[in-house]
């Protein structure tokens, strides 16, 4: 028991610690335990309850089981095979048995890790145990004991790491990086273990000398490069081909340093760069994370005067369903960031990314984005609304232009449909830009067009939404103060204020602070970025705020609506209902409200169904405006009427003119 205990402490690689607590157990224990069978716990599974079981024969270690739905499921596991002893191709000390009557505390002053004893062994290659390594199982302990093992090398090797060693330390590395084992990294107790892996490889890799020659180490599950840099050069490129695993085709990798970038290296330096194929999967099985990255991982060490890099991913999964991220995997964080990279380019097959390199940032990929709804049936609804929309605003326009000086002869009615005709005019005009926009292939092949679109449909759905709350202040007005207080010449001044001074204001604004640094567009669509300047928020919060005030509207309309059926009959009572769904239904597209259903979809963005509400309300808001707001509109009926039937009146009257002067007899000559 007590030379087991020894080994134990060799095994965990405790550089410092004694062993003496522990021995001094196992000396006072004499009971033996049952044995009991491995992989299966006693006793009845209860919700939540834990139970350890022991490692199956020769391993040692332990699993540990959760109950969950009245079965037990493996959650950890710990059974290696590896240890200081056998790791090694020859024992070392074959030489130095320890007997049972090897005092404690003269053990503890010689113990040494693993580590230790591999320096002493093989410390110019490393090689002493590559053989050991590689024949051993990818079992969650042996995993363990070599990521341990990799952390403590690159911690004590300061200086001298040459090829030779880089390949011994990649050959090591690469046995845990082996697809087959990416499964058995989700029951390793520690869930940082894969975190520690990089930060390892990363940190080894930093101390490889280059000479003048490219460094070129290849294994199937991690590769390599390393060479010199200098400003006088034209620019450096690794590339890479990987597969994921057996029966997968090679994805590939790049990591372009233009040469604008290698001017501000002062001297030669090295520059390293290292790809994972499987890297990515076992990071998001260990951390148990809902990502998916879908390449390579690319790693760089470079000269910290390099502040930009160019990288390209080939991708594994190329489903147009789903947007990509380009992201950096933060060290400190232990989590893929989005503010490291920028998507510069995307397809179906690739995606190219400027990411920033940092003491933060040596690590990038690219995730697949997991809520982007590319529905077929969403696309069909916008384009079919907005198609109807742009129909249904045009004949709105054309009928208040028919009937304005029939609707407009007070002043209230004439500030109202002075907001309904800019509401209807500037809908009109965003529906146009976002299909300009849409037809755009992006901004990469149209940057200026793609500017010019985006700020367009920013402006004038900017401009909808002010023109709305324009309105819903009117509405306020009339409510609360005495409506001809005010000149109508300062009311229309503050109207026309509201509805285009402040949208052209953020715009601009919009346009002006992120267009410099490129933070302006989507990298996939002509549209506000969100990802690197956050520039959609000044579409969003002027947007939701205009919602939030115009329901406020709403409801103080149908608070005023209420009253008047106070004390009245079940027959007043009943048209009082009916009077406040008409004033809903007539309110809710002019004043916006439909949008308030884009909250929901940033709550739920996977949800379908809530998506395909919010395209039909928005879509065909054009056509809501011309039912609710000129259709059902009694006095523009009235006067559409009285247009027709003056029509039909004039027509008449032409029509006898032109009969009785075809009567008249004709003079002869005389």
């Amino acid at each position: 028991m007590t030379h087991m205990l020894l080994l134990y402490c060799f095994v965990f690689l405790l550089p410092t610690e004694s062993c003496r607590t522990l021995c001094q157990v196992a000396n006072k224990s004499k009971e033996k335990m049952p044995a009991r069978p491995h992989g299966v716990c006693d006793g009845t599974c209860v919700a939540n309850s834990h139970c350890s079981q022991p490692c199956p024969p020769d391993t040692q270690g332990n699993m540990g089981f959760f109950c969950s739905q009245k079965k037990w499921h493996k959650i950890t596991e710990t059974c290696r095979t590896l240890n200081a002893f056998n790791i090694f191709e020859t024992n070392l000390y074959s030489a130095q048995p320890f007997g049972g009557n090897t005092k404690i505390s003269e053990y503890a002053r010689m113990s040494e890790t693993i580590t230790d004893m591999l320096m002493q062994k093989c410390p110019k290659d490393l090689s002493c145990v590559l053989r050991n390594i590689q024949q051993s199982p990818r079992i969650p302990g042996n995993i363990a004991v070599i990521v341990q093992l990799l952390h403590n090398i690159s911690t004590v090797l300061l200086t001298g790491v040459d090829e030779v060693k880089m390949q011994s330390y990649s050959v090591m590395a690469n046995h845990i990086l082996n697809s087959k084992s990416i499964s058995n990294w989700t029951f390793i107790p520690d869930r940082n273990s894969s975190c520690v892996l990089l930060h390892s490889i990363n940190s080894f890799a930093r101390k490889l000398f280059i000479n003048k020659y490219l460094i070129d180490i290849s294994d199937v599950f991690i590769h390599t490069l390393g060479t010199t840099i200098s400003r006088d050069n034209t620019g450096k490129n690794f590339s890479f081909a990987m597969r994921i695993n057996d029966t997968s085709n090679a994805i590939t990798g790049q990591v372009l340093i233009s040469r604008d970038e290698l001017r501000k290296v002062p001297a030669p330096s090295q520059a390293i760069s290292i790809a994972f194929p499987t890297l990515g999967a076992i990071l998001e099985a260990s951390l148990l994370e809902n990502v998916t990255v879908n390449g390579l991982v690319l790693s760089v060490i470079l000269p910290k005067e390099l502040k930009r890099i160019s990288l390209i991913f080939e991708k594994i999964s190329k489903s147009e369903e789903r947007r990509t991220q380009c992201v950096g995997w933060h060290s400190l964080e232990s989590r893929w960031d989005q503010q490291a990279c920028q998507i510069i380019q995307e397809n179906s097959q690739q995606a190219v990314c400027k990411c920033r390199p940092s003491k933060l940032f040596t690590s990038f990929s690219i995730l697949m984005s997991p809520h982007i709804l590319e529905s077929p049936i969403l696309i069909y609804i916008t384009y079919t609304g907005l198609g109807i929309s742009i129909c249904s605003l045009i004949l709105c326009l054309s009928i208040e232009a028919l009937v304005w000086s029939q609707v407009t002869k007070t002043e209230i009615s004439y500030l109202r449909h002075v907001c309904i005709v800019n509401i209807a005019a500037t809908l009109l005009m965003a529906d146009v830009w976002f299909i300009v926009a849409s037809f755009l292939s992006g901004p990469v092949t149209h940057h200026d067009g793609c500017v010019a679109a985006t700020f367009f449909v920013h402006f004038f759905y900017l401009s909808v939404f002010f023109w709305m709350l324009a309105k819903a202040l009117l509405i306020l007005y009339g409510i609360l103060i005495v409506f001809h207080t005010v000149p109508k010449s300062v009311l229309v001044a503050a109207l026309f204020s509201v509805g285009y001074g402040a949208p052209l204001l953020i715009a601009v604004v919009t346009v002006a602070a992120t267009e410099p640094r490129k933070g302006y567009l989507r990298p996939e669509a002509c549209w506000l970025n969100w990802d690197m300047t956050k520039a959609l928020l000044a579409f969003v919060i002027p947007a939701l705020a205009i919602v939030v005030v115009n329901l406020i509207t709403v409801t103080l309309v149908i608070v005023k609506t209420q009253r008047a059926t106070v004390s009245s009959s079940m027959f007043q009572e009943v048209r009082a209902i009916v009077r406040i769904s008409k004033n809903i239904a007539i309110l809710t597209p002019m004043l916006g409200l439909t949008w308030a259903f884009g909250i929901a979809t940033v709550i739920d963005g996977s949800n379908l169904a809530i998506h395909i509400i919010f395209s039909v309300l928005n879509a065909f808001q054009g056509f809501f405006i011309l039912v609710f707001g000129t259709i059902l509109d009694p006095k523009i009926r009235e006067a559409l009427k009285s247009r027709v039937t003056s029509a039909k009146w004039i027509s008449r009257i032409s029509e006898n003119l032109s009969t009785d002067f075809s009567c008249q007899p004709t003079k002869g000559p005389s």
